[in-house]
């Protein structure tokens, strides 16, 4: 008898046909993960088989407030901190954000940052699937 308690996780069965992943679902299911809050509202473009451009909205920003870094599998941007009233305006309505962030994607193990641009409040950074010989399929010939 099942308990009503009991939620079956639907990748056990998966887990029955894939050998080497054991990773992968440890991270999807990894309790301690925190979702990530809507700020900065963000775009995942795919814009071909292997390339990708997340875009990330961040007006009132400059280059040198913005730091990117990968590190195992996961690209991180970041903002420095930026304390508020840091200019002499008066601001009747501020609408603008200028919080402070840090957001992170998990990336596989063949994509890659290829570069980023800043234009006009909007972060692109430029992911590439680099798949190398070993992994791309081959035929195997029968003796």
């Amino acid at each position: 008898m099942v308990s009503i308690n009991t939620v079956e996780n639907p990748f056990d069965r998966v887990k029955t046909y894939s050998i080497g992943f054991d990773r992968m679902f440890n991270t999807l299911f990894d309790e301690s993960f925190v979702p990530t809050t809507n700020y900065p509202p963000y775009n995942i473009v795919k814009t071909s088989d292997e390339k990708y451009v997340i875009e990330i909205a961040i007006a009132g920003f400059s280059k040198k407030d913005i730091e990117i870094e990968t590190k195992e599998n996961t690209l991180t941007v970041n903002s420095k901190s930026r304390p508020d009233g840091d200019d002499d305006k008066e601001y009747i309505h501020r609408g603008v954000s200028a919080r402070s962030f840090k957001k992170a994607f998990s990336l596989a193990e063949d994509v890659f940052v290829q570069g980023a641009t800043f234009v006009n409040g909007m972060l692109c950074i430029e992911l590439e699937r680099i798949v190398p010989e070993e992994k791309k399929p081959k035929t195997i010939k029968i003796k």
